[in-house]
């Protein structure tokens, strides 16, 4: 199976990729699709995004819980199994479509078991979405709506590799956990600056400097979070020397793919 622009598949060396990809199949990131139904829930198997994103959700007392992180294809579905358990530690729901690599269980934790690169890289993942989940808990205690809208839609609009996707004030408002007429006044409040456009259902950044002006610093603490526990997506140093940027890579991706660079990811 040919490789793919998920960065940490891009990040092993050639044979490790080959390997690992061999051991994948391409499957559809279904927007509402639920990936991981409960906390506690056991994980079957591990997505690499390659397009679209995958919210992470924490429930309290039952309901319908807030989005703690984000995953796209700067990272995984399933990062608890390389720490040695089997049980998920969030809800997990597709938010924007696309397509992703899935491997089993068992053969991934083979794989992890002969290969101490893997091992090694995805260690480095688990510590960053660490990192990236405690500065979501402090963003939603300290800053206000409007900036946390900013860099959600950021978040999204990295991952979505184009600058409109479908959405809905009131699942933008369960992701954020606030009610969905504050996130109306909050949108309406960047569009009426020029900065983003809604129209029956579809967002479009209009401005994204404007859009990073008006985030928290959240948004850049997440980027420099990857950027110092994984370095710029797609590179990679070893034997075979300094990796090429995914988007100079002309390898095949799951059908209905795009090859677009955007910004470093964040969780």
């Amino acid at each position: 199976m040919a490789e793919a622009e998920n960065h940490l598949i891009a990040a092993l060396a050639r044979s490790d990729r080959k390997r690992l990809l061999a051991l994948c199949e391409p499957v559809p990131l279904v927007p509402s699709e639920v990936l991981l139904r409960d906390a506690g829930a056991p994980t079957s198997s591990v997505l690499f995004p390659v397009r679209g994103f995958i919210s992470l959700i924490t429930q309290v007392d039952h309901g319908d819980g807030v989005e703690v992180g984000m995953v796209g294809r700067e990272g995984m579905l399933g990062v608890q199994l390389v720490l040695g358990v089997t049980a998920a530690p969030v809800r997990a729901v597709v938010q924007g479509p696309g397509q992703a690599w899935r491997i089993g269980r068992a053969p991934f934790l083979r794989e992890l078991a002969r290969n101490p690169a893997l091992q090694r890289l995805l260690d480095r993942y688990a510590y960053v979405l660490m990192r990236q989940w405690a500065i979501a808990s402090a963003c939603q205690r300290y800053h206000d709506l409007g900036s946390r809208l900013a860099r959600w839609l950021l978040m999204c609009h990295d991952r979505a590799q184009a600058d409109r996707f479908r959405v809905t004030h009131e699942g933008i408002a369960a992701m954020l956990g606030v009610r969905r007429v504050g996130v109306t006044v909050a949108a309406g409040a960047l569009q009426a600056r020029g900065i983003i456009r809604y129209h029956r259902g579809e967002l479009s950044v209009l401005d994204r400097s404007a859009l990073e002006a008006h985030a928290c610093s959240c948004y850049g603490a997440d980027r420099l979070a990857y950027r110092e526990g994984m370095g710029e997506p797609g590179e990679r140093k070893g034997r075979e020397g300094p990796r090429r940027r995914p988007d100079r890579d002309h390898a095949a991706l799951p059908a209905g793919s795009k090859r677009v660079y955007t910004p470093l990811m964040t969780a």
